[in-house]
């Protein structure tokens, strides 16, 4: 079942580390924000595929705001 992740909290979209068709392992890291000096890793909860990014690197995010579309295994 696909799923979107979100962000917890206003921040910097600092690094992106998938694009969509990667398979990623559960605790792999989507992509890196950053707030307030610190960074802060989007991990994956489960094994699965990542079906679409809808950030990049460089944009302001807002809490709630879709970062990835991800299909769990």
């Amino acid at each position: 079942m696909a799923e979107t992740i979100q962000a917890d909290m206003g921040a910097n979209v600092w690094k992106i580390l998938v694009a969509p068709g990667d398979k990623v392992e559960e605790d792999d890291v989507f992509m890196i924000l950053e707030a307030m000096k610190m960074e802060i890793p989007v991990t994956a909860e489960d094994t699965g595929t990542v079906l679409e990014v809808h950030v990049s690197e460089g944009d302001v995010v807002a809490p709630g705001q879709p970062l990835i579309k991800f299909e769990a295994e």
